[in-house]
């Protein structure tokens, strides 16, 4: 499976089978968190065997069953911290869906046990990601919006072409907050695409943005520059 075909199949799962992960999967984990961590300046770490977390009645309520391996989904504060947190947490995600596994972005609907992390002072808890054997693969979310909702033209041609399409269309695939996808592209001469984040009251939009973003890079796949 490729990452392309992976954006297709991941849908959010909340309840996984009780069957444990092979240690070669947690190895193959660890080591794309080693890399994403290297690559992006985040803190991103694995707890496997862990079922307090999700242990509560909170939980509970958000409909959770056997979660006992997730992400701490740890970088930098702020804005740009949030959005490196969901592009280098995306990737972890469409790792896993290639390695048979089930995921869901979590914000809230956890127990949080800081002594379970390694944070920084000047980093924080974005979202953990929970993971294991599906019970269910998920449904995809409904698609509220269209290219043109979500992409600007703003370069000489007035006109998309191909590879920024196919980035946006991925883009659109991508889990955000209530499938709220406060995001948005814009297309510049000489390749450069710049990616905003819009007004959020329930917040996680710069989350979101990241996402999204790694989403589109994967879709376009070609090289342009980000602005």
């Amino acid at each position: 499976m490729t990452e392309s075909e992976a954006i297709i199949a991941r849908h959010s799962v909340r309840q996984y089978l009780d069957n444990p992960i092979e240690a070669e999967k947690i190895e193959a984990i660890q080591e794309c968190i080693d890399r994403c961590n290297r690559e992006g300046g985040v803190h991103i770490q694995l707890i496997a065997n862990e079922p307090k977390a999700f242990s509560s009645l909170i939980a509970k309520y958000g409909r959770f069953r056997n979660v006992n391996n997730y992400i701490a989904v740890v970088a930098p504060k702020g804005r740009q911290g949030s959005v490196a947190a969901g592009y280098w947490g995306e990737r972890l995600v469409l790792a896993l869906q290639m390695l048979d596994l089930r995921t869901c972005w979590v914000g809230a609907s956890y127990k949080k046990d800081m002594s379970l992390f390694r944070i920084g002072a000047d980093e924080e808890l974005k979202c953990v990601i929970s993971f294991g054997y599906g019970a269910n693969d998920g449904v995809q979310h409904p698609q509220n919006k269209t290219i043109a909702d979500v992409a600007e033209d703003r370069s000489t041609t007035r006109s998309f072409p191909d590879w920024f399409v196919r980035g946006v269309e991925a883009a659109l695939l991508a889990p955000t907050a209530v499938n709220q996808q406060k995001f948005k592209f814009f297309l510049y001469d000489d390749h450069c695409v710049e990616a905003v984040a819009k007004f959020s009251l329930i917040g996680y939009a710069h989350l979101d943005l990241g996402i999204a973003k790694y989403h589109f890079e994967v879709g376009a796949g070609e090289d342009f520059d980000w602005i």
